[in-house]
């Protein structure tokens, strides 16, 4: 009666397991103090540990019931604890941005296994109330499972015994930032980024990817996905630009749509209600209302850059991926299950009230838009760190926040009381209770304890019925030899590798140079790339060697250092490494510091900028133009390389194999290449299997190449779809939706949908 009881030993810690035929299995660690309750022949956890059942410990009951009986249970220290978003964690603990200790000694030092909860990671749980942790790097998925297992361990022998929810980044890429490069190493399946996965104009297969990296996702312990960024990319010199589904918000929209849907779907035995189950993974959509639209294309992260301007009083679109897709889902969950807004000041978009702050911060914006017009009533969570005082020097990411718009006149409690009183539930990246109770009591003396008490629960029932409905209350823990099992297998790697394939987007092939015969003889010159910095300011030296693994080339190819050798050559570049916009050194020299963001490989000078800004502060600079400026992007050789390589490979083919972050100024280059083949993130064998023909090229491009950099000054920051394309020998418009594949220019249902046929 009331299930069997099954021990397993996790190394060191037991974890029992009750499994009952009318209902889910349960689990809990050995030492937390939760016991299971019988009541109807049924088995329950009595997490809060008092001998009796609680509404909220009735997995019988519908989620918003329990989550409503738990809120009404929770101090409002232990609400401000679940409303905080951790700082990124790393597993193991020392290898992240923070110091870490382990019982009172540097991690490293302490003896502890790299899975082990560092002493801060304890107190977020005990001390600070936080629920919500976001994952950074892992070592192995066996690290991440067992390190997930203390946590819900932990978690589970505090009073209320409120499972963790675990977040990550998009970490199944393979060209990730420094900020976003987080899986299980190369242990985790691979697929294209999002731009990629857009380039194959197939929802289907953004569910597909939703499905099987949800899956992997949970065997980590992983339970909300901060993903899909849906942003339309409408300015092409955005840093973001190739995390997004491209610049066209119907194509976006399909995407997310599948996308979510695939993530937070659980069918059959897994499903507890409403399409939520054991196998769904939140999703957070991010950048309400779309933060695309950077003036010049520069990023909100950075004080330079963060208004977004609508110069073609184009909002409305932004608003479809999100409205049209995200919150409009084929699927029984109905709506992405929380929101993240972007940091930037939509300039001049608040009909009401005329604020012109951050996007979190905007009544207008969250409660009325979002809220009311919308119809979202999932979670809001700030994008991280938008609090704290903004940094004393503008081109740095930390330390400092990103308070755009209340930057003066908020003391840091103040703006966590205007973005409650805006409807958001959640700060991203703050691990400090202590401003949200200053902010609690500010509403307390607006306008009475019952009414904060209210707004806090609101809040708390939004955040626990994301963990409710995923079975968390009931079973937190993975099976360490299922996660290694599980994640990365055969199958799974095999179909991202399969979406990799789909990807390519074949723009040349000039007398059919492609497909390559397999075994010739090939000719890769080295890529010289000058020291620079990653967009968080880390330095990167500068080098010179082979751009790719030769092993993996000659198991297609003969490897030959002399172009003369050689049957034809692949020259591996990336897009133009954009400028962000900024450069201190303008500013030191007298300059504004603001800078053009360059899409071209030679020295660009800004001829066509805007004579003045369309926004400013006079507390930098009111006129932020560039016009006149000069500035040179670090992977410049990488046009050099392409012709140098066809000077010296004189008639034989040359094949351009190049990584699209964002369009590029292909012009420089194309007259010199034999073939253009473009990636969004693909393994080198996916490279090379495209190049010998053993798949076909089918992808479209999901954005314009522009003509030149006078078209990318002209259009308008707001606006998809508004530049002169890039026309190439062959007289092929490099337009939205254009794509070869050995025939010749691709036309089928999938242009016909998204562009009417028009390629």
């Amino acid at each position: 009666m009331g299930g069997i009881v099954v021990v397993k030993q996790q190394n060191h810690q037991k974890i029992r397991y009750v499994h009952q035929e009318e209902g889910p299995t349960l689990a809990y660690a050995e030492g937390s103090g939760v016991r299971i309750l019988h009541q109807d022949g049924l088995a329950f956890k009595d997490l809060n540990k008092d001998g009796k059942l609680d509404r909220y410990e009735d997995w019988r009951l519908p989620a918003e019931e329990r989550a409503k009986d738990l809120a009404s249970k929770m101090s409002i220290a232990q609400i401000a604890g679940l409303m905080l978003y951790s700082k990124h964690q790393a597993l193991p603990g020392n290898k992240g941005w923070n110091p870490a200790t382990y019982g009172g000694l540097p991690f490293e030092a302490s003896g502890a296994m790299p899975y082990e909860l560092t002493d801060q990671q304890r107190q977020l749980v005990s001390e600070d109330h936080i629920r919500h942790v976001l994952i950074t790097s892992v070592e192995s998925p066996e690290c991440a499972a067992r390190w997930n297992n203390r946590l819900q361990a932990y978690a589970e022998s505090e009073p209320l015994g409120i499972p963790a929810n675990t977040s990550s980044d998009p970490r199944h890429g393979l060209d990730a930032s420094a900020e976003f490069k987080v899986g299980g190493g190369s242990k985790i399946s691979i697929w294209p980024e999002s731009m990629g996965l857009a380039a194959t104009f197939d929802p289907e297969l953004a569910r597909q990817f939703g499905e099987i990296a949800s899956q992997e996702y949970r065997a980590l312990g992983i339970t909300t996905a901060l993903s899909p960024q849906v942003d339309i990319a409408t300015d092409p010199r955005w840093f973001r630009f190739g995390m997004t589904f491209g610049e066209d918000p119907r194509l976006a929209a399909d995407m997310a749509r599948a996308y979510i849907d695939g993530f937070q779907t659980s069918e059959g035995n897994a499903e507890i209600a409403d399409g939520w189950g054991y196998d769904s993974v939140n999703t957070m959509v991010k950048h309400w209302p779309g933060g695309g639209s950077g003036e010049a294309g520069r990023d909100a992260h950075f004080a330079y850059g963060k208004y977004a301007v609508y110069p073609g009083a184009n909002f409305d679109q932004h608003l479809i991926p999100f409205t049209e897709g995200a919150f409009r889902l084929a699927g029984k969950t109905a709506q992405a299950s929380a929101v993240m807004p972007y940091y930037t000041i939509s300039v001049d978009q608040d009909k009401k009230n005329g604020e012109n702050v951050g996007n979190s911060y905007s009544f207008y914006l969250i409660q009325h838009l979002l809220r009311e017009q919308a119809g979202f009533d999932g979670v809001v969570c700030t994008d991280w760190a938008i609090t704290d005082d903004e940094p004393e020097d503008i081109t740095k990411l930390f330390p400092g926040g990103k308070c755009w718009g209340v930057e003066e006149g908020y003391t840091v409690a103040e703006r966590h009381y205007k973005l409650l009183m805006a409807g958001v539930d959640q700060f991203g990246g703050n691990n400090e209770a202590g401003p949200i109770l200053e902010a609690y009591q500010i509403g307390v003396r607006e306008h009475g304890e019952a009414f904060m008490r209210k707004r806090f629960e609101q809040s708390a029932v939004r955040l626990l019925k994301n963990i409710f409905r995923l079975g968390l209350f009931e079973n937190p823990y993975v099976q360490v030899e299922e996660t290694v099992a599980k994640v990365g297998c055969e199958a799974f790697a095999k179909a991202g590798f399969e979406a990799q394939l789909r990807s390519f987007v074949l723009l040349k092939n000039e007398n059919q140079t492609l497909p390559m015969p397999k075994h010739r003889k090939v000719y890769i010159p080295k890529r010289k790339l000058s020291a620079s910095t990653t967009w968080i300011g880390s330095p990167i030296p500068a080098s010179e060697e082979v751009p790719v693994d030769l092993e993996v080339i000659r198991a297609y190819f003969e490897v030959t250092e002399e172009p003369e050798d050689a049957d034809f050559a692949i020259v591996f570049i990336e897009s133009p490494r954009n400028t962000m916009g900024y450069s201190k050194a303008d500013a030191a020299t007298g300059g504004t510091g603001y800078v053009p963001i360059s899409l071209q490989y030679r020295p660009y000078t800004a001829v066509h900028a805007r004579e003045t800004s369309l926004a400013g502060d006079p507390r930098d600079v009111r006129n932020r133009t560039y016009k006149g400026k000069q500035v040179t992007v670090t992977n410049a050789a990488d046009l050099d390389h392409v012709l140098e390589t066809k000077r010296r490979m004189k008639d034989k083919p040359v094949i351009v194999s190049i990584m699209l972050a964002n369009p590029a100024v292909v012009g420089e280059f194309e007259e010199a290449a034999s073939a253009i083949l473009a990636n969004f993130g693909a393994e080198e064998r996916a490279i090379m299997d495209l190049i010998t023909g053993a798949a076909e090229p089918e992808g479209l491009l999901p954005f314009q190449m522009p003509a030149n950099m006078k078209t990318v000054e002209e259009q308008l920051e707001d606006v998809p779809h508004d530049m002169e394309v890039y026309r190439d020998s062959a007289g092929h418009a490099y337009d939205f939706a254009f794509g070869l594949n050995w025939s010749g220019v691709i036309r089928d249902g999938r242009t016909e949908r998204y562009s009417g046929g028009n390629t």
